[in-house]
């Protein structure tokens, strides 16, 4: 029979046990709405949503009362960008982001600009990294957001957001980061970075899936967002709906045992990645690594893999070993990675990436079985032996 092994933690991870025990009661014993304040039902559930938006502040050192939790960064981006949008549109019309985002940004971005808001793109180097002084050059009086990921969710790459964060001050401009690959990876803080508005999910953390939230800075500067969604009014008016109590207590509790272990599970992480990184390239020819290898998630790592398609490649390995050809939330598309693009990767290079997400519950020999193979795999599909000795670039 057959290994299966899961590297794919940039896409989605598997809910960790403790995370799935603090919410099971949620499901059938404390089941009550947390906006029914008439019994004790409602309170139970209350009190366990406001417990978990203290666990979940207290990951990125924000307040209980900037946490409004959403489905997921894909809402929380959206509220973000057009809450923005719309509450500053009487100050002005311009927003500055990156070729890199993800596509809840960038699309909503598109959306702003038929509705007549301009948007500069600005570009990446070869390693993925943003530069701090295009960000500079681009602000004007008109500018109301700067919204520019913390780490990417390809290529693993983290962006200098402190330079930015202090910039955006100076000039009175809301930033706003996706940090859904950061939370509960690294070291993640919203004062430190200067952030006003971050974007996070769960399922990226050991959470379940159908939850994120939106950090709203509450205080210098406070930040007043229009809802887009209307309804009951719960979490203040910005998102309202009945709030999913046990996804929320999920949330919670993997929030807190990231905070416990971030940085032990870290280094640990990091390990395995570059045990795979220097096991491939030791052993396979025509290895890439894309984006910078220091500026760098602990468990991402993205590598194209000369005269292979990466297609054709998972397609013979994707019963054994769960990857990437780019981002889950595209991979439909069939369009060649946006983020490869932008860093100025060949389309050939581009065509045979992968991307691998090594992740909590990731063994040292899940990654030797993954070398093995991989190695074997891609010697069949060049219709040569494997070489050794590579140098990885």
């Amino acid at each position: 029979m057959k290994k299966r092994i899961y590297l794919d933690n940039h896409s989605t991870t598997p809910v960790d046990p403790r995370v799935l025990d603090a919410m099971l009661p949620f499901f059938s014993e404390s089941f009550g709405n947390a906006a029914s304040s008439g019994h004790l039902f409602g309170w139970e559930a209350a009190d366990a949503v406001e417990v978990a938006r203290k666990q979940t502040a207290s990951l990125m050192g924000a307040k209980p009362e900037e946490i409004v939790f959403t489905s997921g960064a894909t809402e929380s981006d959206n509220l973000a960008l057009k809450g923005i949008a719309e509450a500053l549109r009487a100050k002005g019309n311009h927003i500055i982001t990156t070729t890199i985002e993800h596509r809840a940004v960038l699309d909503s971005c598109r959306i702003l600009e038929q509705q007549g808001f301009e948007v500069d793109y600005l570009p990446v180097d070869e390693r993925g990294l943003v530069n701090p002084d295009d960000v500079r050059k681009r602000i004007r009086k008109e500018t109301v957001l700067i919204s520019i990921m913390h780490s990417n969710n390809e290529i693993g790459v983290v962006q200098d957001l402190a330079e930015i964060g202090k910039m955006s001050r100076e000039h009175a401009v809301i930033f706003h980061t996706d940090a859904a690959q950061s939370a509960g990876k690294i070291h993640f803080d919203v004062e430190s970075l200067g952030v006003d508005l971050a974007s996070f999910s769960a399922h990226k953390m050991y959470g379940p899936k159908g939850i994120g939230a939106l950090y709203v800075r509450s205080a210098n500067p406070r930040i007043e967002l229009t809802p887009i969604m209307s309804g009951g009014g719960q979490e203040r008016g910005l998102r309202s709906g009945t709030l999913n109590v046990p996804a929320i207590v999920g949330f919670g509790a993997a929030c807190a045992i990231a905070l416990e272990q971030e940085a032990e599970e870290g280094d640990r992480i990091l390990k395995l990645r570059e045990r795979l990184r220097t096991g491939l390239s030791d052993e396979l020819e025509g290895v890439f690594a894309n984006g910078d290898l220091e500026q760098r998630l602990p468990g991402n790592l993205n590598l194209s893999f000369s005269d292979i398609r990466a297609s054709e490649l998972m397609s013979a390995i994707n019963d054994e070993i769960a990857v990437s050809s780019g981002s889950a939330c595209s991979s439909e598309s069939g369009r060649s990675s946006h983020v490869l693009r932008a860093i100025g990767l060949p389309d050939d290079l581009a065509d045979s990436s992968i991307r691998f997400g090594v992740g909590r519950f990731n063994q040292a020999s899940d990654i030797e079985y993954a070398i093995e193979r991989f190695t074997e795999v891609i010697g069949q599909l060049r219709g040569r032996p494997k070489h050794s000795h590579a140098d990885l670039h």
